[in-house]
């Protein structure tokens, strides 16, 4: 997979960001997660660096990480699932530090994301947002996105 970098022109003043993959799980990325798990949810924990290993050594998933001036900034699960119709992938866990909020990484993430899912032949990526994430919601519209009609429901253990 190929790195991918925003475009400097959309913000002057938002360092250079870099997405790539994770490739190891490293003292950096445990407290990368620790302090961006907490911005995205106050209910779920930071994952463990064997949790973290998991997610980055599995071929089904695709843990893409930003990089703004070369500290890590943000991160997107891209998730892989083959159905009797196609390959599809999933976007879940976005998260970009308060810091740099509003200054293109999201947009970069998603970049990476929608590039790397068409690389591996996917259908489609889809990605769910609570309607309150304004900014969020807007993004996804115009990277292309298309709102669903659908009804979403969760089972919860």
């Amino acid at each position: 997979m190929s790195e991918h970098r925003a475009d400097p022109d959309s913000d002057p003043q938002s360092g250079t960001v870099a997405v790539a993959p994770a490739e190891s799980v490293d003292d950096e990325l445990v407290a990368a997660f620790a302090r961006l798990i907490p911005q995205l949810s106050s209910s779920s924990p930071p994952p463990s660096r064997a949790e973290l290993a998991d997610i980055v050594e599995n071929t089904a998933t695709v843990l893409l990480l930003a990089r703004v001036d070369g500290e890590i900034m943000g991160s997107l699960t891209l998730a892989f699932y083959r159905i009797p119709t196609g390959l599809k992938a999933w976007i879940e866990d976005v998260v970009v530090d308060d810091a740099v909020r509003g200054r293109g990484v999201g947009a970069a993430l998603h970049q990476a994301a929608i590039a790397e899912a068409r690389r591996r032949g996917a259908k489609d990526v889809s990605l769910t947002s609570r309607p309150s994430r304004e900014a969020a919601n807007r993004l996804y519209l115009r990277l292309g996105f298309v709102a669903r009609e659908t009804n979403t429901y969760r089972y919860t253990f």
